[in-house]
């Protein structure tokens, strides 16, 4: 995996799944993304992970309390500021994003697991709490 920074948008996985949001316009890819997320079988694997980290952070910024824009969020910060507006909060998306959370920091997580083996999981492991006070 491409990885480049310690946020939900520096890795290809992100990437990808930010510019294939550009082709919904609701809510159903980050349902999807969750769900995926939740439903997988024994240990969750690296790329369902970030993805659903970048599925959180479309929830965190389309209730305003996004991270920092980047050149790495500007597709999803182009998505959300379109519909932003006519946004309603769905609890139920919001509480799967917090059980994905959890899923992704537990001892399960691929994600997780690589990142430990790196000298910045104590950033990323900042950045994950920090998005999921951001909830």
């Amino acid at each position: 995996m491409g990885t480049w920074a310690v946020d939900a948008f520096g890795n290809d996985y992100a990437q990808d799944w930010a510019q294939d949001l550009h082709e919904t316009s609701n809510l159903d890819a980050v349902e999807d993304t969750l769900n995926t997320a939740l439903d997988a079988a024994g240990e969750l694997d690296a790329p369902f992970a970030a993805e659903a980290l970048v599925a959180i952070e479309v929830l965190a910024r389309l209730q305003g309390k996004g991270g920092p824009s980047t050149q790495d969020s500007a597709p999803v910060d182009e998505w959300v500021a379109a519909r932003k507006p006519k946004a309603k909060h769905r609890a139920d998306l919001a509480d799967k994003a917090v059980r994905a959370l959890e899923r992704i920091l537990s001892a399960d997580s691929e994600l997780r697991q690589l990142w430990e083996e790196s000298e910045h999981y104590k950033d990323w492991l900042a950045a994950v709490e920090d998005l999921r006070s951001r909830l």
